[in-house]
């Protein structure tokens, strides 16, 4: 048929009184197996048993192909199996409404259709449904017709390899790979009687990104989370008190627009040094420090009693008399976890002596999985590759910068963080200038929030992002399903598509990192 003659293309459920049409399509789709067709009653079993699952696509009103399907429970049958066997002798008895896994059990296209997409129309539905019922994905046994020409040369699984590398042509195999299929295991004696196949087949499956496996206790996850920015105004502060209320004040606002997260800036108490001006630079900054525990504990209760997440950015920390620049995860059920920056700038080791950490790992929340880097952190790729590999969906950076240097190595390397890791990337800074504290005089930021450059995501990558230089909160939401679908559809794919034939990056064996 040409595409000129087409006025109407439809897809619907299959009913009882297509059948005379039904069994036409399949005599003519396997002609050379003319006898091969289902039986109206074995139609009207599936139709009894799972009518969603059963679906013909019309064409001007003439039925022009077929998808049947079943649901199965995958472990009886994600081994080795027959046809037979997974049908339930043709009976279908082995449909389970509460299986796992859409197994396929027909498609065709009536021959004078064929080259309209129509199969890929078919396959798309079975993937919806997929999606609406939960299920694991799709599997089932694809034919590989042209084997027949190769089996005295080369094994089934050598010619699903050059089937793979276009070497070989195969129709039914190179159209299921370009469906996103992918091969599980060879089947042997799958279907009796299929000589071009020599009664192999290819176990293939499609994985559901959004398959959620049922849980057992309530499950709080969201789709769509809500970031809150605090671009931090450096100004004199009296006590600790004055600094606690002005973050409280932050912090309810971005609460008030029902943010998941509020992120402050690296090193926001450093207004606190100015009580410590007359000391040295490093004593001054260790006076600091003893304010980091009641900050963490205030921040905690703000983080329960807001209903927010707070990363607290980073302050400075004594442990064992060395100093490091540290941020706690206060999460809004109470739980407190810690994070450190590992690699210090030259200025920060030879003004104050900060010490780097070792710590690296990723948080569970209640609105995905976190990785946080502080500053100069986010310049080494290293690190948020192995956040990444750990399931990462979105990094924070709390920064701290003095010049529009130092801030665009910070928002570039963050930038490119989010392309390469297929992660959303908040960064947060602090503005002003304090001119009564050492080595903290002036401050220059723009706070961001990045994406992966694609097409469900903005041009740019630049999902939302501040005035510079100004004090103000930078509210803005991501889609954590749309990085599923990145991973997997993507225009490219930087994560699956890495040569770790020829490379890979691991944790050294004993490093406290993790």
């Amino acid at each position: 048929m040409e595409l000129s003659d087409i006025t109407q293309i439809e897809l619907q459920y299959l009913k009882p009184e297509d059948y005379g049409a039904l069994k036409e399509v399949m005599v003519s789709a396997y002609h050379t197996m003319p006898e091969l067709y289902w039986e109206q009653s074995q139609i009207a079993s599936l139709l009894e048993k799972f009518p969603e699952g059963q679906v013909v696509i019309k064409v001007n009103g003439k039925l022009a192909g077929c998808a049947l399907s079943i649901i199965v429970d995958y472990e009886r049958f994600e081994g080795a199996h027959t046809y037979e066997e997974v049908t339930g002798g043709y009976t279908f008895n082995t449909h389970d409404e509460e299986g796992d896994m859409l197994y396929g059990v027909d498609v065709f296209i009536k021959p004078e259709f064929r080259g309209l997409r129509l199969g890929r129309r078919l396959y798309d539905y079975r993937k919806e449904l997929c999606e609406k019922r939960n299920l694991r994905g799709i599997a089932f046994g694809g034919r590989i017709p042209n084997y027949h020409k190769y089996s005295d040369k080369i094994s089934p699984k050598e010619y699903i390899e050059k089937v793979r590398l276009k070497e070989i042509e195969d129709p039914v195999l190179n159209f299921q790979i370009s469906n996103d299929f992918h091969p599980h295991r060879i089947l042997r004696n799958y279907m009796e009687g299929d000589a071009a196949s020599g009664e192999y087949a290819v176990l293939l499956e499609w994985d559901n990104i959004y398959y959620e496996k049922p849980a057992k206790r309530a499950k709080t996850s969201k789709k769509v989370v809500r970031l809150g920015l605090i671009q931090w105004q450096m100004r004199p502060y009296g006590d600790l008190g004055d600094l606690l209320e002005q973050s409280e004040y932050f912090i309810d606002a971005v609460s008030g627009y029902r943010s998941d997260f509020a992120l402050f800036p690296e090193f926001f108490n450093a207004p606190l040094m100015a009580a410590y001006n007359h000391l040295s630079e490093p004593d001054a900054i260790r006076e600091l420090a003893q304010f980091t525990d009641s900050i963490v504990e205030k921040f905690s209760e703000f983080a329960i009693s807001y209903n927010i997440n707070i990363l607290t950015g980073s302050m400075p920390e004594l442990r064992d008399e060395a100093l490091y620049n540290v941020g706690y995860l206060c999460r809004r059920d109470g739980t407190v976890e810690r994070y450190e920056k590992l690699h210090v700038t030259p200025d920060e080791a030879r003004v104050w002596g900060l010490q780097g950490g070792s710590q690296l790992r990723t948080f569970d929340t209640d609105c995905g999985k976190i990785g946080v880097l502080i500053c100069y952190d986010a310049e080494f790729p290293e690190l948020s590759r192995l956040l990444a590999d750990e399931g990462m969906e979105i990094l924070f950076v709390p920064f701290l910068t003095d010049t529009q240097n130092g801030y665009s190595r910070v928002r570039n390397c963050a930038r490119a963080r989010a392309i390469e890791n297929e992660c959303y990337v908040a960064i947060a800074g602090s503005v002003g200038n304090l001119p009564k504290v050492h080595n903290m005089d002036i401050q220059f930021a723009q706070s961001v929030v990045f994406t992966p450059c694609d097409f469900a995501f903005p041009t740019g990558g630049v999902k939302a992002q501040a005035t510079p230089n100004t004090e103000m909160i930078l509210i803005a939401d991501v889609d954590l399903d749309l990085l599923k679908e990145l991973n997997e559809f993507g225009s490219v794919r930087n994560l699956k598509d890495r040569r770790t034939d020829l490379f890979q990056l691991a944790r050294k064996p004993g490093a406290d990192i993790g």
